[in-house]
């Protein structure tokens, strides 16, 4: 089973994720919080496979709270958004959190993203992941993921060819499986081959590494 902590203000949102989540057989809502503080309490106390976490409640924000959960290892954060692109977002980003999923998306959608982040995957939506990787590219973009993580094209030097592989699928936005299919190896072997890829880097989650890949420009077109 996957616990599941849920973390959104608005109640009858909540209420509708809750519903969603309870549907699947193999996830469990294990809690409900209704601002930042909430959700750190129960998952310091409940320790959740994973968080669901909106990015602006009261109290303590998604993104102040995704951040401490992160730091303290306590589960990973799926983070739900509108996506306007705002400072909210890009703090999620550089706070760690595990994938991105629009607050519109599919009943479908949402479950078989919580499904990928507890693989231990991440993912963000492809429509999240076409707009967040331009945004980062452009010059004027907001503060970069590398103004937290430092890896200058040298240090990309530590990884191996196939690893630099590796790096330039995850920049496309591929999945696991997709990876192995366009590397013709075994998913196992690119989950170990991302992982080295993080902690050489650096990095907290794949979807640095794909924005990363795309503005060391190995991401490849």
């Amino acid at each position: 089973m996957i616990r599941v902590l849920v973390a959104e203000d608005q109640l009858a949102v909540r209420a509708g994720l809750v519903l969603i989540l309870r549907s699947a057989p193999d996830i469990e809502v294990i809690a409900e919080a209704a601002d930042g503080e909430q959700a750190m309490r129960l998952a310091r106390e409940l320790r959740p496979d994973l968080v669901l976490m909106d990015v602006q409640m009261p109290r303590l924000d998604g993104v102040s709270a995704t951040r401490e959960i992160v730091a303290e290892h306590l589960a990973d954060v799926l983070v739900l958004t509108t996506f306007d692109l705002d400072e909210y977002v890009f703090g999620a980003l550089r706070a760690g959190a595990a994938g991105f999923l629009l607050k519109d998306s599919d009943a479908a959608g949402l479950l078989e993203a919580v499904r990928t982040v507890a693989r231990g995957e991440g993912m963000i939506a492809p429509a999240v992941t076409r707009r967040l990787i331009a945004e980062f590219a452009r010059p004027s973009a907001a503060p970069s993921v590398t103004a937290t993580v430092t890896a200058e094209p040298a240090e990309l030097a530590s990884l191996t060819p196939r690893e630099r592989e590796v790096l330039g699928a995850l920049g496309r936005g591929l999945s696991n499986a997709q990876i192995a299919d366009h590397l013709a190896m075994a998913e196992a072997t690119v989950k170990t081959h991302v992982s080295r890829v993080l902690g050489k880097l650096g990095l907290r989650s794949r979807v640095q590494a794909a924005v990363l890949a795309q503005e060391l420009g190995v991401a490849g077109p």
